[in-house]
């Protein structure tokens, strides 16, 4: 991986949604699929990828973007200990940005977004067998009703930030 990828962790959804959005953007070079914690009340684990990304390629604006509409960034759902609406920050200037962008973002939401910005603390890697869980079989039934909606969003609304490799999988359009 080149020198010049920065992280960000993102929580929202279950971590195999989550995996399969961000894996199929440009300038995304490597995705960890796990759980991550903040400090303080949010230091359980939650679940969240790490996105490792080349910020020349794409920003951390539009990583945020992307992440806010495709996972409930709204919903306030019983799940949301499990599943954070979440942006973790590895630094001052990386939180108060992101800060920045949520506000900006709101304004494309009818309701109010709860994603918020914490600092990142740690992150448990899950289990290898659910690593790339999308691309190893679109076709199972987990992948259909929860997975191919969200890549939906992302090729209706972010088409120029996804690779070639998104647009050869059967996402029902």
């Amino acid at each position: 991986m080149p020198s010049s990828l920065v992280k960000i962790a993102l929580g929202g959804g279950c971590h195999w949604c989550t995996e399969a959005v961000f894996q199929t953007l440009i300038g995304v070079e490597k995705i960890e699929q796990g759980y991550v914690a903040s400090k303080g009340e949010h230091s359980n684990f939650s679940e969240a990828v790490v996105v490792h990304f080349n910020p020349e390629a794409i920003t951390l604006n539009k990583l945020i973007e992307i992440h806010l509409h495709t996972h409930k960034s709204t919903s306030n759902h019983s799940m949301r200990v499990k599943y954070r609406s979440a942006v973790y920050t590895y630094s001052e200037d990386q939180k108060m940005e992101a800060i920045k962008t949520i506000e900006n973002l709101q304004v494309e939401f009818a309701n109010q977004l709860i994603t918020k910005v914490y600092p990142f603390k740690a992150f448990k890697a899950s289990r290898e067998a659910l690593h790339n869980y999308y691309l190893r079989d679109p076709q199972k039934p987990f992948c259909k009703t929860f997975i191919a909606p969200k890549l939906k969003i992302l090729l209706q609304q972010f088409s120029a930030n996804v690779t070639s490799e998104l647009n050869k999988i059967e996402v029902s359009r």
